[in-house]
């Protein structure tokens, strides 16, 4: 009941005209007993009696009534299909609302795929219900009460006869509903691990090829698939045992009205019009305990797709803006301080203490360990997490004060792991000031060095970039990354890993672009090589959530520290196993 009091609130402003819609349709399903109603009458008053008189009447009449009864479901339809594709585009709206707006523990425990069915397959099965399921419920309900008044109203004892089948039925469908709402959920939860696996397989089909996995992403994909397909066939089967048995007692009402029927008919207690309304609304009462079986499947995978989608939601609230939180009007000048700033994530440590500020305009650069705490660092920055103690201040004042949307306007982000849209590359580089014109596009890109080669592409600018960049190197979606960071004329600039993919001279190219930007810019570079910022004014090395050593280039090398053992190492063995060497180094 409570799915379907949510269901109803998301119906918002067009609830009562989707109830009007309800109404009319129950109102052109109980005219089903009027035609039968005149049959009889047809019978008894024209056809014994030889008498014409009354048939031009009752056939108009007839003939209205259908005709009534018709348009009115027509309307009826037109109603239920819109009300339900309205409240599905609402609720997609707020779905897709509340995904953007959750953190990433959110996105961890929650899939793409999983998300995806959630918001097509599941929405699918509510806007059924709205538009189908509901109505053949209130059809079902409205024809049989009607029909069983009016018949008690013909003959008391024979409606009451054909009612005695009813309270095994209602117990054989109470059974069956115990046995398949279960069913629904698991089956829902398979489509979900199924849905999940093709996405990822999907996304990652070059990572899988590369490593020649094809057969084992294919046994994967078929195990899923033939565990959605077993449940399916439990599901069918259950289905199948208990239908039988409905269809089996409803149609006992047949055999009763012909038998009883017929014998009140004998005893002169029914006419011949009252027997043939009778047996043309014998299927009236039969038909809805026939179809209770597949109307409660239905409902059981309405409730399965409704606890998805109200589990997103439902789903707490991630990282918002607090009451107060004022826009960022003027640009930033772009002084960063972390105060005591720590982060817990299900009781573990991930930062402890982080103490450090950085003025307008200076480079800061940060090492460590796969785990020591970098990127969880620079996520507070832009909010992507909150710190469980201390906090980050931007300019003097603490970022919760201003809204994200304006902090993270004066931020640019570039990631290692790099995301293209399906787009031009002037769109993917423009996509966080779309209003830039193509002068300031092409500089851009040629501070992150990658004028050169997209000026090389069919297209150029407007060469289509594919699904996630497909086509493209890794340093040049890195590079063209840079670029769309650039691209804002950021107050602060954070560079995660940014020149990984790119070579020496390439790197050595965009850090002497970085130095000269015509535009005042804080940058935080995190980086495995020591030469990506070696002049930066300060330098974190980071190792288990904690900052263990801080100072210039200079200072730390002096002090002869881990951050002195990458330096030799790096210097001594080269880049690649400087980089190893601060990846396991503890």
């Amino acid at each position: 009941m409570f799915q379907l009091k949510w269901l109803w609130n998301c119906l918002g402003s067009y609830r009562y005209r989707y109830a009007i819609g309800l109404f009319i349709g129950g109102f052109a399903s109980g005219m089903l007993i009027i035609n039968p109603m005149l049959s009889g009458h047809l019978i008894d008053d024209v056809i014994i009696p030889a008498n014409t008189g009354p048939l031009p009447r009752l056939l108009i009449t007839m003939m209205i009534v259908q005709l009534v009864r018709l348009s009115l479901r027509y309307f009826m339809h037109i109603t239920l299909e819109w009300g339900s594709n309205l409240a599905m585009t609402n609720i997609r709206r707020r779905m897709y609302d509340i995904v953007q707006e959750q953190d990433y523990r959110f996105h961890d425990r929650l899939r793409t795929g999983n998300l995806m069915t959630r918001m097509t397959s599941d929405l699918d099965m509510l806007r059924h219900s709205l538009s189908w399921i509901s109505f053949q419920f209130v059809d079902a309900v409205v024809i049989f009460a009607s029909a069983l008044i009016f018949l008690l109203f013909v003959n008391w004892k024979l409606a009451l006869s054909l009612t005695a089948v009813t309270p095994l039925i209602l117990l054989i469908s109470n059974q069956f509903k115990k046995h398949i709402r279960p069913r629904m959920v698991l089956l829902r939860q398979k489509l979900t691990l199924l849905s999940t696996n093709a996405t990822e397989n999907i996304d990652g089909n070059r990572v899988v090829r590369a490593f020649a996995r094809e057969d084992y992403a294919r046994e994967q994909f078929e195990k899923l698939n033939a565990d959605y397909r077993d449940t399916a066939y439990e599901n069918a089967y259950i289905s199948a045992k208990y239908q039988p048995l409905l269809e089996l007692l409803s149609q006992l009402l047949v055999i009763i009205t012909l038998v009883l029927g017929g014998l009140f008919l004998i005893w002169g207690e029914m006419t011949a019009g009252q027997y043939m309304a009778f047996s043309s609304l014998t299927w009236a009462l039969s038909n809805p305990l026939r179809m209770l079986g597949v109307l409660l499947a239905d409902m059981q995978r309405f409730y399965a797709a409704a606890n998805m989608i109200m589990e997103v939601l439902d789903a707490p609230d991630g990282i918002s803006d607090k009451p107060g939180a004022v826009e960022i009007r003027d640009r930033p000048a772009g002084g960063i301080e972390f105060r005591h700033v720590g982060f817990k994530v299900n009781g573990s440590v991930i930062l402890e203490d982080i103490n450090f500020k950085a003025g307008p305009g200076q480079t800061i650069g940060i090492l460590g360990s796969t785990g020591s705490g970098k990127t969880s660092l620079i996520n507070m920055l832009l909010r992507f997490y909150e710190p469980t103690s201390g906090e980050v201040l931007l300019d003097g004042v603490n970022i919760q004060d201003y809204t994200m949307s304006s902090l993270r306007r004066h931020i640019g982000l570039a990631m290692q792991d790099v995301f293209l849209f399906s787009d031009s590359v002037a769109g993917n580089i423009a996509y966080g000031r779309p209003d830039i014109d193509r002068e300031i596009i092409s500089r851009r890109a040629g501070q992150a060095d990658a004028h050169s080669f997209i000026r090389k592409m069919e297209d150029g600018y407007e060469t289509l970039v594919g699904e996630r960049g497909v086509g493209l190197s890794g340093g040049q979606k890195q590079r063209i990354s840079l670029a769309r960071a650039l691209a804002v004329s950021p107050s602060v600039l954070i560079l995660d890993d940014t020149t990984s993919a790119v070579d020496s001279e390439t790197e050595q190219y965009i850090q002497n672009q970085l130095r000269k930007l015509d535009f005042p810019c804080t940058k935080i570079i995190i980086a495995q090589r020591i030469t990506s910022f070696r002049g930066a004014d300060m330098i974190l090395v980071m190792d288990k959530g904690k900052i263990i050593e801080q100072g210039r280039h200079e200072e730390l090398i002096n002090k002869r520290g881990f951050y002195y053992h990458i330096w030799s190492l790096q210097n001594s063995s080269g880049e690649e196993g400087g980089r190893c060497a601060a990846e396991n180094i503890k």
